[in-house]
């Protein structure tokens, strides 16, 4: 499981940000809901496509696309669930778990699209990153394989070894077609993504000669990014800082 309904980023939040609501629509006709946060003296040079978690768009990533614009940087983070849940508001007991296994790569790849067309049409010569959590860091690195002209790709504690996006195959067998920068943040005490796996996917992208980073935190769980995981604030704070480094490099 990733972050709780009541989760929260572990960063200040000015709230200052031009940050609303909105509905896409993908290539293929899809309808989901988004939420931008643009940074003062926009469109930036830079943006960030915030992708969630299995619970899909809730307060969480909505804060966090705010805590993107208080960096600079005009962000938007999308849902997964359009095309199985549409675009009604949800409560905390909303059961995601009936929908992320509906979930398929080409849908998620065309809603990241609709999201990359969005931030263009404001700018059309913006660079994009993707900044993915669990799922969505999983998401956030196999984005760099489907053609989207990423300039870079931030996983939190992303699986490498599982089909996810569904109908991608594993992402360690899909390094060879990587197109941007790889940064991976990783809890060193996660069950699940254990330390042979993170080393396979360190290997993999060497393998394909792909710039990256591959960073654990010694014995930080899956999740560790939340305000609630306050024993590990330190590492949140620099996951924090190396993500923005990465977008600023």
């Amino acid at each position: 499981m990733c972050v709780a309904a009541d989760a929260l980023p572990p960063l200040d939040i000015s709230g200052d940000a031009d940050a609303s609501s909105l509905v896409l629509t993908a290539p293929d006709g899809n309808v989901f809901n988004a939420y931008e946060a643009m940074a003062e003296g926009g469109p930036t040079p830079r943006a960030v496509i915030v992708l969630p978690d299995v619970r899909g768009l809730f307060p969480f990533y909505e804060q966090l696309a705010v805590a993107f614009a208080d960096e600079g940087y005009d962000a938007i983070a999308i849902d997964y669930f359009g095309r199985t849940a549409g675009t009604e508001p949800r409560g905390k007991d909303f059961q995601f778990t009936d929908h992320v296994p509906q979930t398929t790569s080409d849908g998620i790849n065309a809603d990241i699209a609709a999201a990359i067309d969005h931030l263009r049409s404001r700018r059309d010569d913006v660079a994009v990153y993707t900044v993915g959590f669990c799922f969505g860091g999983t998401c956030s690195w196999a984005a760099t394989t489907h053609g989207h002209g990423l300039a870079g790709a931030v996983g939190f504690y992303g699986k490498p070894d599982i089909d996810r996006p569904g109908g991608d195959g594993p992402f360690l067998e899909r390094c060879h077609l990587v197109e941007a920068p790889i940064l991976a943040l990783m809890g060193g005490g996660d069950p699940s993504i254990p330390p042979e796996k993170v080393a396979a996917l360190e290997n993999a992208l060497g393998e394909a000669g792909t710039t990256h980073e591959v960073i654990t935190y010694p014995g930080a769980p899956h999740s560790f990014f939340d305000r609630h995981q306050s024993d590990y604030t330190e590492d949140s704070a620099d996951a924090w800082r190396r993500t923005l480094e990465f977008i600023g490099a």
